[in-house]
């Protein structure tokens, strides 16, 4: 096993809820102290913690940062995903988003008619408007409840679609002629499944890698197909 590795999992370990000192960390991570030292001024150089007074600091991107990271160097995406809090969670979908050049618009809530609606993230980047719902199972889950979750978001993109353009909603997309709304469930902890009913399951620290193809296969996925009449 990658002792750099091990290293960076103790120390998401560690910092869940605060600061670390360099003796708890080497002692958790069982190395030697020179080579603790030697991989946290390697991690320092890499603007992915702080250390002053054997004291180390990891804020919330570097936390993010130091998961995919790990994933990177052969840890196990579960396990790296438990240790991320839900303010993690919605700070990687932000970041992935924003680094895919999709525009954001977080806990969107409308209504129809009928009830009210809210959709925890919305990514529009011509012709791609990408509907998340955020779900921090904390377990594998039945295909069933999948199913009931993955019905529910295809429910709230297709009502998204069908009340724009709306003047209380200013979304980007209502700019282009045509669009295509596409529900996602994004999961802290990865599911037993890839799709659910044509609508993709990406765990959390997949979700830059999801984006970058999403163009090449977006067709093969449930969407919403919307056109928007300019005068």
């Amino acid at each position: 096993m990658s002792i750099e590795r091990t290293l960076i999992v103790s120390l998401l370990k560690l910092t869940q809820k605060s600061q670390v000192l360099t003796s708890h960390l080497k002692n958790d991570a069982k190395l030697p102290t020179e080579t603790t030292l030697n991989l946290l001024e390697k991690l320092q150089a890499e603007d992915l913690l702080s250390i002053k007074n054997n004291i180390i600091q990891v804020s919330t991107n570097d936390r993010i940062k130091l998961s995919i990271k790990a994933v990177s160097l052969g840890a196990d995406i579960q396990h790296i995903s438990d240790l991320l809090s839900w303010q993690e969670f919605e700070e990687i979908t932000t970041i992935a988003l924003h680094n895919n050049g999709f525009t954001i618009h977080k806990n969107l809530r409308f209504k129809t008619p009928n009830r009210k609606w809210e959709i925890d993230a919305i990514g529009c980047k011509q012709p791609i408007v990408i509907c998340i719902d955020c779900k921090h199972w904390g377990h594998a889950i039945s295909l069933s409840t999948l199913s009931k979750i993955a019905t529910a978001q295809a429910d709230r993109t297709k009502a998204l679609a069908e009340t724009l353009p709306n003047p209380k909603l200013q979304i980007e997309c209502t700019k282009w002629k045509n669009a295509q709304f596409i529900p996602a469930i994004l999961s802290l902890v990865p599911s037993n499944f890839k799709f659910c009913n044509n609508i993709p399951i990406v765990p959390i620290l997949q979700l830059q890698d999801f984006l970058h193809q999403l163009p090449a296969y977006m067709y093969q996925l449930q969407t919403c197909p919307k056109t928007f009449n300019h005068i």
